[in-house]
């Protein structure tokens, strides 16, 4: 593949290598738990060198899929090349992912997380619980710097941020952090729309589950790092076993092939459907970052090349407006997750953000919509069907208690 390829193209060919010369045309998938040994030297020496965070050298036997998998490390080049990264590591799961970040800022002495909200509910919980023995400061993007301390081992932000879909200047977090690494998860945007790597970041998350994959039927977790930071992700998921499974890694690399086809058609679907929704009296107001006001430093096309396939809708009618809408969408998939084929809606509060702090959770009257390949105009009448419902619980709900607003 040439240097210069587009990345439609490199999204199709990244990590094929060797599968043609094995006489394949795509790759074949390796269960193998273990591996032949050589000799005692040359296994122990293996062996180490890859519980150590080290690369397969050539000859060198894998030893152990907890260790190294030639299925894993395709999808992990391919997902490498997308980002413009150095290297990827691949997890059992985005928070697999996003635990092992958090373990080798501890090992380093460096347990202090500047976090900015919102972000994914799990995140969320896992760094206000301590659970893995870090500390966090929440800010915004102006406390930042302010927030920097010595024993500050990882800045950690989204960018769309779930479930708002606000927009994050990452250049301007970097600069802030000041020279601490910067972890932005990049599950909405996928690298089709954003590479924040070329930003400044040192750390690109994907729950793999999501986009990457495409289909719904693989979870996994990748990160598109530097070297050294490959070096001591490894380390943490051969020890702690947070490894990928191999047809997993086949599917998410599968996946990885039509990522730029997918999300720009769902992209386009969903900026359609966020400019009509409005209209709707049921809807309070619309969250999607393509639309007018909602873009104030923008972003789009100076960090992001899109405004992605997400769109939160807050209701009129608060809970129980929200909770009928779920309710009464029949095409669409009342169901967590996204970026899949298939759209789906969720309420954050409820499911995803349940965990965080009352203060920092997404509004009760506020549902998320994972726009998928569908026809806009069969999304736009199941959408206009379950809008409906939700205007009659809100009227209702005003006729009960006309004082209330």
């Amino acid at each position: 593949m040439r240097d210069d390829a587009r990345l439609e193209t490199i999204a199709v060919h990244s990590g094929m290598n060797g599968v043609t010369e094995g006489g394949h045309h795509v790759p074949p998938i390796d269960l193998s738990t273990t591996f032949p040994l050589p000799d005692v030297e040359t296994g122990g020496d293996a062996y180490e060198n890859l519980a150590t965070g080290g690369d397969l050298l050539p000859g060198q036997s894998a030893v152990y899929q907890r260790l190294w998998q030639p299925g894993v490390a395709r999808f992990e080049d391919g997902l490498a090349a997308l980002e413009g990264s150095e290297a990827a590591v691949a997890f059992a799961s985005g928070m697999a992912a996003l635990s092992a970040c958090l373990i080798a800022t501890v090992v380093a002495g460096k347990p202090h997380i500047v976090a900015l909200r919102p972000l994914y509910g799990g995140t969320d919980h896992v760094l206000e619980t301590g659970l893995l023995g870090t500390t966090v400061t929440w800010v915004t993007v102006d406390e930042v710097a302010a927030a920097i301390r010595p024993d500050t081992g990882l800045v950690i932000l989204e960018s769309p941020a779930n479930p708002t879909l606000e927009l994050v200047d990452i250049r301007r977090v970097v600069e802030a952090a000041q020279g601490v690494p910067v972890l932005v998860d990049n599950t909405f945007a996928t690298p089709v729309l954003q590479r924040p790597l070329e930003l400044g970041a040192t750390l690109s998350l994907h729950s793999a589950t999501k986009y990457l994959g495409g289909h719904g039927d693989a979870m996994g977790g990748v990160i598109a790092t530097n070297r050294d930071w490959t070096t001591r992700l490894r380390q943490v998921r051969a020890l702690t076993g947070g490894v990928l499974h191999p047809l997993a890694a086949y599917l998410l690399h599968r996946g990885l092939r039509t990522l730029p086809v997918r999300v720009r058609a769902q992209q386009e679907t969903a900026g359609d459907l966020a400019r009509r929704l409005g209209a709707h009296p049921a809807v309070a107001r619309v969250l999607y970052p393509g639309l007018p006001g909602q873009d104030p430093n923008g972003l789009i096309g100076s960090q992001s090349a899109g405004a992605g396939s997400l769109i939160a809708l807050e209701l009129a009618g608060g809970y129980a407006a929200a909770a009928k809408f779920t309710e009464s969408c029949e095409l669409i998939t009342h169901a967590v997750s996204l970026g899949g084929i298939d759209s789906l809606v969720q309420h954050p509060a409820s499911l995803t953000h349940r965990p965080v702090a009352e203060h920092a959770r997404p509004g009760a009257g506020i549902v998320r919509l994972s726009i998928g390949l569908e026809h806009v105009e069969d999304l736009f009448a199941d959408l206009t069907t379950a809008l409906d419902a939700a205007l009659l619980v809100a009227e209702s709900a005003r006729e009960l208690h006309p004082h209330s607003a």
